[in-house]
C-alpha cells in the first residue's frame, strides 16, 4: 500500500517549477474491488496537463483477466461492456508515457497509485509513485465541508459532474476541483501543495517564509486563514513575528481595521497574499 513518504520530493523539476509551468498527470481508475492484491482495474483515465493544455491522454475501459467486474452498482460497468476492451498490458506503455516526469494527482491518490503499481507488477514492470498530490487532502485543508468525496465537492462548489464513478468524467471533475483548491491555497510550486498535510500540525514552508518576509519588511498583507470547522476568512493584517519554536508555529500580528492582536496557527494559514494590496497604517503602539 502506498503512503505519503516523510522525505520531500526530489529537488528540481517538476516539483520546484512554477505552478504555471509544472506538468501534472490527473489519474482516476475504476476497480473491481478495494484490494489491489486481488482486484483489478477495469477503467482508466490519465490526462497529462501543462499550462492548461492536455499533452497526452489515455482513457479506456480495461478488460481484466479473468473477466470479472464487481462493484457494478457503483460504476455501472458490466462484463459485456468489457468484452472488447483492451487488456491492461496493451495500455501500459501509453500510461507510463503519460505519467513520466509529471506530478501524479488523484483523489485519495495513494489508492490509485497502489492499484497502478499492482497492475504493472503483474506485467513485471517495477513502478512506484513516491510522491503525489492528493486532492482529497487538499480539499480538507481548503474548504470547511461536511464531505470531501469528489461527488460532494462538485455539488458544494457548483462543478458539473453528471456521471460519477467513471474514470473520464471523474478526471474532468477532479481537474476543476484542483483549480478551485489552488485558487484558495495560492501555491507557488507543486512542492508547496505536497506540504499540505491535514491533521499533522505541519506548516507549509512557503507560508512560513512569506510570513517571515512580511514581518521583516513591515508590509501589510492579506492572511487567508481557516479556523477549525469554519470557512476560510481573509484577514487584512500587519505581521510582527513568527514563533517557529512552537508546534505548530504561530504567526503574530494585528488586524488593520481594529488593530486587535491575533495569533494564528501557521498550519491553518492557507496563503499570505500581497495582492490585492491593503491600505498601510502606522504600527500599533504595543504589539506583543
Amino acid at each position: 500500500m502506498v503512503r505519503l513518504p516523510t522525505t520531500d520530493p526530489p529537488a528540481g523539476p517538476p516539483w520546484d517549477e512554477p505552478m504555471s509551468d509544472a506538468t501534472f498527470a490527473f489519474v482516476d481508475l475504476e476497480l473491481t474491488g478495494l484490494r489491489s492484491e486481488t482486484d483489478r482495474v477495469i477503467e482508466v483515465c490519465v490526462e497529462r496537463v501543462r499550462r492548461g493544455v492536455v499533452e497526452a491522454r489515455v482513457a479506456s475501459l480495461v478488460r481484466p483477466e479473468p473477466l470479472l467486474v464487481g462493484n457494478a452498482h457503483v460504476h455501472g460497468i458490466h462484463p459485456e461492456d468489457l468484452a472488447g476492451a483492451p487488456a491492461f498490458v496493451a495500455l501500459a506503455p501509453q500510461i507510463l508515457e503519460a505519467l513520466s516526469g509529471a506530478i501524479f494527482v488523484a483523489h485519495a491518490a495513494w489508492h490509485d497509485a497502489d492499484f497502478l503499481a499492482a497492475e504493472l507488477r503483474r506485467l513485471g514492470v517495477p513502478f512506484a509513485v513516491p510522491h503525489y498530490v492528493d486532492t482529497l487532502s487538499l480539499s480538507r485543508r481548503a474548504f470547511a465541508l461536511k464531505s470531501h468525496s469528489l461527488v460532494a465537492l462538485c455539488h458544494s462548489l457548483g462543478i458539473p459532474h453528471e456521471r460519477a464513478h467513471r474514470a473520464e468524467q471523474d478526471v474532468t471533475a477532479m481537474r476543476a476541483v484542483f483549480d478551485r483548491i489552488t485558487a484558495v491555497l495560492r501555491p507557488a510550486t507543486p512542492r508547496d501543495l505536497w506540504h499540505v498535510r491535514v491533521g499533522e500540525r505541519h506548516a507549509r514552508p512557503e507560508v512560513i517564509a512569506a510570513a517571515l518576509r512580511a514581518a521583516q519588511q513591515g508590509t501589510s498583507v492579506i492572511v487567508r486563514y481557516r479556523p477549525s470547522h469554519r470557512a476560510p476568512e481573509d484577514l487584512a493584517m500587519r505581521l510582527t513575528a513568527v514563533r517557529t519554536d512552537l508546534d505548530p508555529p504561530r504567526v503574530l500580528g494585528y488586524l488593520l481595521a481594529s488593530r486587535s492582536r491575533r495569533e494564528l496557527r501557521a498550519d491553518r494559514i492557507l496563503a499570505i497574499l500581497t495582492d490585492p494590496p491593503v491600505p498601510s497604517v502606522p504600527p500599533a503602539e504595543t504589539v506583543g
